[in-house]
């Protein structure tokens, strides 16, 4: 098994649960497979865990060992992300760079990505399980330049809950499996994509050199276990920050507002699938408040806002300008407890964005005695942009068989 140790500052305080969050540790192994299923549910038939875990983190936080690599601008950012991935490519052979680039227009971008595992949906590029450690270390460069210290540390965290599964349960065999690939040149002139993901990942990340713009729709961020113990006995949740801005919403709202947004219809669309993106009932955003609208955004910010704060800043002002027809709906619990219930899922659908979170209700095989990897912690999540998903190079494909279709032949590299 190879290791490739990462820490970083994880900076985002935990409002609502006053703990300290670990920093995970990047670790690949030979990767084997998880049964799982779309974001609409799990695989029936499958023993589920009742075990629960409190939402607790004992760990100390600590800088990187190196210096940061958080841009300030969407320039910087693409210059960082694009220098990086010319030093990823430099580590390559002939054959390999054949197979992580394609056009940029390539229609496998969209069917190359799912939450299903890599033995149901065929990933495009590269298989990091199958690069040296020198590669490894070149591609989770490209990550952390093009991240934000957060995003960048809630990608680890996801990657190493996968990694934890595959050590501890029975799931043998796609967990610990990422692949990264590149759509279009990588250049600070012109407009490539950055493909990265695995099992309880996907992202897709458009950057516009022309434009100084940067994208991530439509990205996957899911999350099995909630809450894991690292190698170290610090104990890691990958997504506390987003539970927390999502109870931190939740629980600014009046009780008649609370009552709206459980009425409405919480929409569900799988990762790698075509949307309709519809709206339905629910709370809107003219029923908010300022300081409401301003947690709302906060909470988006945790798909929307990956990069740069400059990036960031543009995306959420675009959604902002709509956010009064944006309809919010929520069910499952009322309260941050993860000792209790089943977890909770709210959609956020609007003409800028639309954002799904699904509690899972099952443990698709992956059981660890005393861990929760079901409900509160086995859950899936989507962003999509309705106007501009990749960017508006390419249209999503249907998924076959309601779970996303293989990349086939792959693509046409495109010259560099």
């Amino acid at each position: 098994m190879h290791k490739n140790p990462i820490t970083f500052l994880r900076r985002k305080a935990n409002t609502a649960t006053p703990q300290r969050r670990a920093n995970p540790v990047v670790k690949f192994g030979a990767g084997i497979a998880l049964m799982s299923i779309a974001l609409t549910g799990c695989a029936t038939g499958v023993a589920t865990s009742t075990e629960t875990t409190t939402s607790t983190s004992t760990a100390q936080e600590t800088t990187s060992t190196t210096s940061s690599t958080s841009a300030a601008t969407t320039a910087e950012t693409i210059t960082d992300t694009t220098a990086a991935i010319d030093a990823f490519l430099a580590t390559l052979s002939e054959e390999q760079r054949e197979a992580v680039l394609y056009a940029y227009d390539d229609e496998t971008k969209t069917t190359s990505w799912s939450n299903f595992p890599v033995t149901f949906v065929e990933r495009a590029g590269l298989n990091l399980t199958d690069l040296t450690d020198e590669q490894k270390t070149a591609a989770l460069a490209v990550l952390e330049a093009l991240l934000s210290d957060e995003a960048y540390a809630t990608v680890v965290g996801i990657m190493n809950g996968d990694q934890y599964l595959l050590d501890n349960s029975t799931t043998t065999e796609s967990l610990g499996q990422y692949y990264i690939a590149f759509f279009g040149d990588p250049s600070d002139t012109s407009a490539y994509e950055v493909q990265f993901g695995g099992h309880h990942l996907g992202i897709n990340a458009t950057i516009d050199g022309s434009t100084d713009a940067i994208t991530f729709a439509p990205t996957h961020l899911g999350v099995q276990p909630a809450v894991y113990t690292d190698e170290n006995g610090n104990e890691v949740q990958p997504f506390d920050g987003i539970y927390t801005d999502a109870f931190a919403f939740f629980d600014s709202l009046t009780e008649e507002q609370q009552a709206t947004l459980t009425s409405g219809d919480v929409s569900m669309c799988a990762p790698g699938d075509t949307c309709d993106f519809e709206t339905g009932a629910g709370l809107t955003g003219a029923d908010l408040t300022d300081e409401q609208k301003e947690l709302l955004l906060d909470l988006m910010a945790n798909w929307v806002g990956m990069a740069d704060e400059e990036t960031t800043a543009a995306a959420l002002a675009e959604i902002e300008a709509t956010l009064d027809t944006t309809v919010i709906a929520w069910s499952g619990e009322a309260t941050y407890d993860m000792s209790t219930g089943d977890g909770i899922n709210f959609s956020i659908s609007g003409p800028n964005v639309y954002i799904a979170f699904q509690a899972q209700q099952g443990s698709a095989g992956a059981d660890v005695d005393g861990v929760t990897t079901s409900g509160w912690g086995h859950v899936h999540t989507i962003y999509r942009d309705p106007t501009d998903d990749y960017a508006n190079s390419v249209t999503q494909q249907a998924a076959t068989g309601g779970m996303g279709s293989g990349p086939g032949d792959g693509g046409t590299p495109p010259a560099r």
